[in-house]
């Protein structure tokens, strides 16, 4: 991990805001919002991994001045280095191009659909979130081999996996929109509590096609 000094943390301040007590307050909220990230996707422990973003993301800017957006930047960081935690304990991923995937957008603040998906996919059962996160990870050749290793790993037809996702994921959007929906007349806080885990997914045999 990164030594992280003075000056560099300043300097990750100064990027945050020009008073420092708003800089302060800033650099709370995105560690918060990054503990959230890695809690809800089951990167344990979730302060760790969020310390360990904010750690690089202090490296990154003693080197590169051309980061115009710190909390977009933070949060694609923040994308590596889940996958680098899951792939350790994925070993079929372990040759996963990490640096093809995307930064993500800042979310705060995040809309209730956004904040219910992620509720939502935080409640799968671990070994079904970290397959749902490899599957959609990476992008083209990348992205196929990812999925033909996963299932390999899980002992399936290719076509059974993604038969098996397809309903992972209409399960999760039929949750997310269900948790929009609650959002509305009873507010965004409430309703993420009343999402329940998404685990009745029926196993796939390794012979389904």
């Amino acid at each position: 991990m990164n030594q992280v000094t003075a000056a560099g943390f300043a300097r990750l301040l100064a990027r945050l805001g020009a008073d420092e007590d708003a800089a302060a307050a800033e650099y709370e909220r995105l560690r918060l919002t990054l503990v959230k990230f890695f809690d809800w996707r089951g990167a344990w422990p979730p302060d760790e991994c969020a310390d360990e973003t904010l750690d690089r993301l202090v490296a990154k800017l003693e080197g590169d001045t051309g980061i115009n957006d710190v909390r977009a930047y933070a949060h694609g960081i923040a994308r590596l280095v889940l996958l680098e935690r899951l792939r350790r304990r994925v070993p079929a991923i372990e040759d996963a191009d990490l640096a093809a995937v995307p930064a993500l957008p800042s979310p705060d603040p995040a809309p209730p659909l956004q904040e219910c998906f992620e509720r939502c996919l935080a409640a799968l059962p671990g070994d079904t979130r970290t397959q749902v996160l490899h599957y959609y990870a990476a992008e083209g050749r990348t992205k196929i081999d990812n999925r033909r290793r996963l299932a390999r790993s899980l002992g399936i037809t290719d076509n059974a996996l993604r038969s098996r996702m397809l309903r992972l994921r209409e399960r999760l959007e039929r949750c997310a929109r269900s948790c929009a929906a609650r959002a509305e007349s009873i507010g965004i806080d409430a309703a993420l509590r009343h999402v329940t885990a998404v685990a009745d997914t029926p196993e796939v045999k390794p012979d389904d096609d």
